[in-house]
């Protein structure tokens, strides 16, 4: 990132190209503090929600921005003064996602 970049414009875009949270984050902000905020803004007439912070993953650039880290810590590949869209991707904790052996959801097991 430039030297003196204090803070991004960021937007986030979930599954139906809507995009959520737009605005300033200052470079110390990490995921957490994000996905808090992604949570408390999320729309709630999707069909898909998330229950929990572990639901969400947040891509930029094909990357997954690992849990915990600064946006200054992701290294992000970002254009100055552009507004820096970020995918939401929302899955359900382990618990409740297929296992392998439970075959696809389209074809019946025979």
């Amino acid at each position: 990132m430039a030297e003196g970049v204090q803070q991004l414009e960021l937007r986030f875009r979930i599954f139906d190209g809507t995009d959520i949270c737009q605005g300033n984050y200052p470079l110390s902000t990490n995921t957490d503090t994000i996905k808090e905020r992604l949570m408390s803004e999320w729309p709630q007439d999707k069909s898909t929600i998330p229950t929990s912070m572990g639901d969400m993953k947040i891509i930029h650039a094909g990357e997954i921005l690992e849990d915990g880290r600064t946006l200054a810590e992701s290294r992000l590949c970002v254009i100055l003064g552009e507004v820096v869209t970020m995918h939401v991707v929302v899955q359900p904790p382990e618990g409740r996602r297929r296992t392998e052996n439970q075959g696809p959801r389209c074809c019946p097991v025979l």
